[in-house]
């Protein structure tokens, strides 16, 4: 199966990643399952009293609970859209958005990430705030064992660094007071776990204005990996 890994190319007041929709159809054996998810919106006023209004819509899985024919494999294809716009008096100027998912193995991640002690990835507050850091890979194929959990970006982004060389970023930027990016087809493979399994969206913005800098983060709904 040809699974695109689409990029996201900042364009006019945010970023827009298009992608065409693989196709899931592998036999009445082995049939995929969709999962329509609801997305989310969390709105916050930052201290200088910017607001911040992050939502995901479009959201869906195609899980595959047995992608390699036994009980430790289990593959899904996620889809969504996240938006941002801040209003208010602000100087903000624009942001970065950085999409992701949270993958757990018997472990409890419907509390934002927080409690689910992640052996690798963005660091979470007690309120679900994350601060991505950059040993948080883009690779959704992850290998997982019990009570564990890891972070991965969607956004694998080239362009050149200050000395010309190839560098990679897991955000988008955007300017002014909207953004958005999209992505279709996002690979979430996971290995080694043999009991249940589950994933959810992040989206994490970080908007900087004359006084502050500032993360807004948005959870999405968990779904299960089989």
């Amino acid at each position: 199966m040809n699974i695109r890994k689409t990029l996201a190319r900042a364009a006019g007041v945010g970023a827009v990643t298009t992608a065409a929709l693989g196709l899931f159809s592998t036999g009445a054996a082995n049939a995929d399952t969709f999962v329509p998810l609801p997305g989310g919106s969390i709105t916050r006023t930052l201290t200088d009293g910017t607001s911040v209004h992050v939502w995901i819509d479009g959201e869906s899985a195609n899980i595959n609970p047995s992608m390699g024919s036994t009980p430790l494999h289990r593959n899904a294809w996620a889809s969504a859209t996240a938006h941002v716009h801040i209003s208010g008096k602000t100087t903000a100027t624009g942001g970065h958005i950085y999409p992701g998912y949270v993958v757990g193995c018997q472990v409890n991640i419907s509390g934002g990430g927080a409690s689910a002690s992640p052996s690798a990835g963005a660091s979470w507050d007690s309120s679900g705030n994350v601060t991505p850091s950059a040993s948080v890979g883009t690779s959704g194929n992850l290998t997982l064992g019990p009570g564990q959990a890891q972070a991965f970006y969607v956004l694998d982004l080239e362009k050149k660094d200050d000395f010309g060389g190839d560098a990679h970023k897991t955000y988008t930027p955007f300017t002014g007071n909207d953004g958005s990016v999209a992505w279709a087809d996002e690979t979430i493979g996971l290995t080694g776990c043999a009991g249940y399994a589950q994933a959810r969206s992040f989206v994490s913005v970080e908007v900087s204005t004359d006084s502050v800098i500032s993360w807004v983060t948005l959870w999405g709904k968990p779904f299960s990996l089989g």
